[in-house]
């Protein structure tokens, strides 16, 4: 039964928008940590650590930001792939290209493939900045999340790469949360402009979130 719900189109997109969900959660949760780095140095660094401590006694040191780290690397995982053999379907039923584009796909749609490629670039090369250091600006300093994150964004390219991605991420979620509503079968003639403006909403307040990070460091009020 489960491999017949993977191979349909229905369940496919199911997957696509139960993933997106669960990543949007997060995203959520993370810009909220993202901002306390406006509170100083001592505020940012302890909340990094308080993430690795969470659930302690009853959980060791990491389990519950390894478990976290698990659901989201199997959510991208089949939120990608999903995605991917969706779109190679889609060609494969109609491999010429419309004659005239359909004047109703807002820009969004329109780019959901393109900024799901450059989330997928961004998130990789955000681990190698951030988390392993291996790509990071100015000396990565381990357990000085906080020094860590005013080097990267202290330099040109740092600050064009991530809003650049966070636009993308932007638009992404704009398109997608709509799009995961009407899979799931929440949406109607009734709500679809609320669940549209929930996304506008929540693309916005994410997107100017998570840029204020780079545009405190630009402008000195963190540093």
């Amino acid at each position: 039964m489960a491999r017949t719900m993977w191979d349909s189109t229905v369940g496919k997109k199911t997957v696509m928008a139960v993933s997106g969900l669960i990543m949007l959660l997060y995203l959520v949760a993370h810009m909220i940590g993202n901002l306390k780095i406006y509170f100083g140095a001592g505020e940012f660094n302890h909340y990094a650590h308080w993430l690795r401590t969470v659930g302690e006694p009853f959980m060791h040191y990491e389990w519950t930001l390894w478990l976290i780290r698990v659901v989201l690397i199997v959510a991208v995982v089949a939120h990608a792939t999903s995605a991917y053999q969706l779109s190679r379907r889609d060609i494969k039923a109609r491999p010429s290209k419309y004659v005239h584009s359909r004047p109703r796909a807002s820009y969004a749609t329109r780019t959901m493939r393109w900024g799901g490629i450059i989330l997928g670039l961004f998130l990789v090369w955000h681990l190698l900045d951030l988390s392993t250091g291996t790509v990071h600006s100015g000396g990565f300093q381990e357990g000085h999340p906080y020094q860590n994150v005013v080097d990267t964004f202290s330099t040109w390219y740092g600050d064009v790469i991530y809003i650049v991605a966070m636009l993308a991420l932007g638009l992404h979620i704009r398109h997608g949360f709509w799009s995961a509503a009407q899979t799931l079968g929440v949406g109607s003639r009734a709500r679809d402009r609320a669940l549209k403006t929930i996304a506008n909403v929540l693309a916005l307040l994410l997107t100017a979130g998570f840029i204020a990070v780079p545009v405190g460091v630009m402008t000195g009020v963190v540093s």
